[in-house]
């Protein structure tokens, strides 16, 4: 059974949520007129609603156009495919400037989750070199025989680390 916690030692968690919330409330409430319309637009295109409307129509048009001796647009139905084709044509303009506007949300929260990564790592390099001089200055005796340690106690060198890892990467794809 777990032990209830007091409101202090949820604080951190919390004080984080409501960060995050309100980067996502900013992030939804800067948006332009035009990527609140964009957005409203691919919502109502991926909507089940949206594909029953469309069957109906097509059934509707395709039937009307069938069964009816003056029909407006026979077979192969030639104005329900312009106007498909526009309709198709439309609304992949409006998904991709959807996706443009979330790719750049994502590459914005990639920069801020990097910013955070490195301001941690530099944080923690700082603390483990403090902890090794505080060892040393008490007396506490302190092998640095594992290279690993040796290693962790330097500043990491972010480029260096990003040309090996695009080294690698290249490797796999290949």
């Amino acid at each position: 059974m777990r032990k209830a916690r007091s409101k202090g030692a949820d604080r951190p968690a919390a004080k984080n949520i409501e960060a995050i919330a309100t980067l996502e409330r900013e992030a939804v409430h800067d948006r332009s007129r035009l990527d609140r319309i964009t957005d409203g637009i691919t919502a109502m295109a991926g909507s089940f609603t949206f594909i029953v409307v469309h069957a109906v129509w097509f059934f509707t048009w395709i039937t009307a156009n069938l069964l009816r001796k003056s029909s407006f647009d026979p077979y192969p139905f030639s104005l329900l495919t312009l106007a498909v084709s526009l309709e198709a044509i439309f609304l992949t303009g409006f998904v991709l400037m959807t996706q443009n506007r979330m790719t750049r949300q994502a590459d914005k929260r990639a920069h801020l989750d990097l910013q955070v990564n490195l301001l941690a790592e530099q944080e923690l390099t700082a603390m483990l070199q403090m902890l090794y001089a505080l060892c040393r200055r008490s007396g506490v005796a302190v092998t640095l025989r594992d290279g690993q340690i040796k290693e962790l106690l330097k500043d990491t060198d972010i480029h260096q680390i990003s040309v090996a890892l695009d080294r690698n990467l290249v490797k796999t794809e290949a």
